[in-house]
């Protein structure tokens, strides 16, 4: 049998152009729509309220890289798939996904409170605060791409036959992410209940589009 490095190259080698110049436009094109949005909100932003959960959760500064790996993390399920198709799939799904992440901040403005800290105390969160601002906050994208990527790399690792561990440090990277949200205070829980219900959406979708075209070959 293989070893997982070989295992892994096997998935990424088919279609690699189109992976990695589809997943750097998607990326692109993105960004580009957020930060308009989040820059120039068309109508008057509501202030998200803060629940006793965002209390009990701490702010902790050491999870400033589980937020920025998102952007690794949402890569490796369409970079794992083989199937010209199946990527098709998948790309519009999560593509439909954050369009509707991108149509509620536009419909409904939202951002997350001031609170209490003295950022220029955490200088990498003082970044992070200074790019991506307090707007575009509810559901959280963060949350709802890294929920719609850990369901579909679980999917993806049972396909290529990983075992308990792969798997674990799947879920584990996929939950650290989304705690990260509110440690970082990029966002409040009801952010993160909204990006989940999203993002589940999402692969509730894909899931079925799949199974109808799964049945089709048989």
């Amino acid at each position: 049998m293989p070893g997982p490095i070989l295992r892994v190259w096997d998935r990424v080698r088919p279609l690699l152009p189109l992976k990695a110049v589809g997943i750097t436009a998607f990326m692109t094109t993105f960004f580009v729509a957020y930060f308009h949005l989040l820059n120039h909100p068309l109508w008057p932003v509501t202030e998200m309220p803060v629940t006793a959960i965002d209390h009990w959760i701490p702010f902790l500064p050491a999870s400033l890289p589980a937020y920025l790996s998102l952007w690794v993390y949402v890569s490796l399920p369409p970079s794992l798939i083989v199937d010209r198709r199946e990527l098709d799939r998948y790309g519009i799904v999560i593509g439909g996904v954050c369009l509707a992440g991108l149509a509620c901040f536009l419909l409904w403005p939202t951002a997350v409170p001031r609170f209490p800290l003295d950022w220029q105390d955490f200088p990498g969160s003082a970044v992070l605060q200074g790019i991506d601002k307090a707007g575009n906050a509810c559901p959280s994208l963060h949350v709802a791409t890294a929920a719609f990527s850990a369901v579909w790399l679980h999917r993806i690792l049972c396909q290529m036959g990983e075992g308990r561990i792969a798997k674990g440090v799947n879920m584990a990277w996929g939950i650290a992410i989304i705690l990260s949200t509110i440690t970082t205070r990029q966002h409040v829980f009801l952010d993160l209940v909204a990006g989940v219900a999203l993002g589940l959406a999402g692969v509730a979708l894909l899931a079925a589009w799949q199974r109808r075209a799964d049945s089709g070959r048989a």
